[in-house]
């Protein structure tokens, strides 16, 4: 497995979502958890959850209870793992996805956090989403508190412009390390964004990474779509003889260095062939049928 930058951590080139084991469509706990320890044993060493991710109306914090459980009982070493996890979404009954960017709101879901990962503090706490009812600043300066009261060691942000990203960046400076926004083969919306981390030696963390290539965890069951707009993945994939999802991952790391893929997996052979992509090195004609330019960002 190779490794990247998360601010002063070197983590694995490719972590792991672990949300598909919480949401609609989840498996049993006993699957859930071996998807989880396939990751571990694979080499990953950066978790990405959320307190949202739950069942619509339950309880939050499903998925990072599934965490912690999983840590808990992972026969090997667990020192190096970093687990991100996330605030500012709910999941009421109805399914939907609700924002609240209050710091009162905030602060008081990293402390339930805390609690339900069972750490003294979170390895890398995100702002989920801005909420366009609160002052931006506001809600990442409750990042900044829980960093000065040390219950979270670094802190991040999600689907952010740039200009979010450089108010985050001035307010927290070098303890702003990430940001997480979708990014994948079908949605290239972060281009500007994924420029300013390389910038600003930030790592970017995309979201349904497999985009054009598999559905999200959001859409259902996962499939593959092996025709049309994406082809050149499966093209590549046949001749590479591995799956197309490996080689859109090794796509994405060759974006650039600030690149860390969180794919989502419910089953282990999933994350096994995901965290594969870490050593699938594509050539420079490779990329260029991919991408239209053998050019990678940054």
């Amino acid at each position: 497995m190779r490794h990247r930058t998360l601010g002063p951590h070197r983590v694995s080139a490719i972590g792991l979502g672990v949300m598909p084991l919480s949401i609609e469509g989840r498996p049993d706990e006993r699957r859930a958890l071996a998807t989880v320890h396939a990751a571990l044993e694979a080499g990953v060493t950066l978790l990405d959850t959320a307190d949202s991710y739950h069942l619509p109306g339950a309880e939050p914090g499903h998925n990072e209870l599934l965490v912690a459980r999983a840590l808990a009982t992972y026969g090997g070493d667990t020192d190096g793992v970093v687990v991100a996890t996330k605030a500012g979404r709910g999941r009421p009954a109805d399914g939907s996805w609700t924002v609240n960017g209050d710091p009162r709101h905030l602060k008081a879901a990293a402390e339930a956090s805390l609690r339900r990962l069972g750490t003294a503090e979170i390895g890398l706490y995100q702002l989920h989403k801005p909420d366009p009812a609160v002052p931006f600043e506001e809600s990442v300066g409750a990042l900044r508190e829980l960093l000065d009261e040390g219950k979270i060691r670094l802190a991040g942000v999600s689907n952010t412009d740039s200009d979010q990203i450089r108010t985050a960046h001035r307010i927290l400076g070098d303890r702003l390390v990430s940001v997480q926004n979708q990014y994948s083969p079908a949605v290239r919306d972060s281009e500007a964004e994924l420029r300013l981390c390389a910038e600003l030696g930030l790592a970017f963390l995309p979201w349904s990474p497999l985009g054009g290539i598999s559905r999200s965890a959001l859409d259902g069951p996962s499939r593959t779509e092996g025709e049309g707009r994406f082809g050149a993945f499966h093209a590549v994939a046949h001749e590479r003889r591995v799956s197309p999802q490996r080689v859109c991952l090794a796509w994405l790391l060759a974006r650039s260095p600030a690149v860390i893929p969180i794919p989502g997996a419910s089953r282990p052979e999933s994350i096994r062939d995901s965290a594969a992509a870490a050593d699938l090195v594509l050539g420079a004609e490779e990329l260029a049928r991919l991408d239209g330019t053998a050019a990678p960002v940054g």
